[in-house]
């Protein structure tokens, strides 16, 4: 993506968008949906850049758009892989084996969590807290689509699925 990222008259329209969905006197509301929007358009990631553009677009603090980026575990602040995958790792998961399941994904792509496969395929995204859902533990994501009551041959169904 271009670093000039508002230059874009569709990135523009999209972004006015989302503003008007929300109060006219609270811009950070469409921080989050803007850095999704943002990341989908720049390969998977929000650059300190593409942040500062959105602030300064939004009319608002560059902290108020990072705090947003670095909390929320959707939100990746370096290039990924081009397919995420998220392993909860809370309470359920963990006592229900999220830790055998990341060594098991690690084994299987050749990788270390916070890490992409070297063709970019794959990012094994780091620890995440909590993908709510404890029933069915223990669970993770690709792309945001979650997988739950994993086993290692289960994940590498789901895995084999994605080329």
């Amino acid at each position: 993506m271009n670093e000039k990222i508002f230059d874009d008259e569709i990135v523009q329209n999209k972004i006015n968008e989302i503003i008007k969905k929300f109060p006219n006197d609270q811009p950070k509301s469409s921080i989050i949906e803007s850095l999704l929007f943002l990341q989908e358009k720049n390969s998977g990631y929000v650059s300190e850049s593409i942040m500062k553009q959105l602030s300064d677009y939004l009319k608002v603090e560059l902290i108020d758009v990072m705090e947003v980026a670095t909390f929320y575990s959707m939100i990746n602040i370096k290039p990924v892989g081009k397919n995420v995958i998220s392993v909860c790792n809370n309470v359920s998961c963990m006592l229900n084996g999220s830790d055998e399941i990341i060594r098991h994904i690690e084994k299987k792509l050749k990788i270390k969590v916070g890490t992409s496969t070297p063709d970019k395929r794959f990012y094994l995204k780091d620890e995440v807290e909590c993908l709510a859902a404890c029933t069915g533990a223990p669970m993770m994501q690709v792309n945001h689509v979650n997988y739950e009551n994993l086993t290692k041959e289960k994940v590498d169904k789901i895995l084999d699925k994605i080329k």
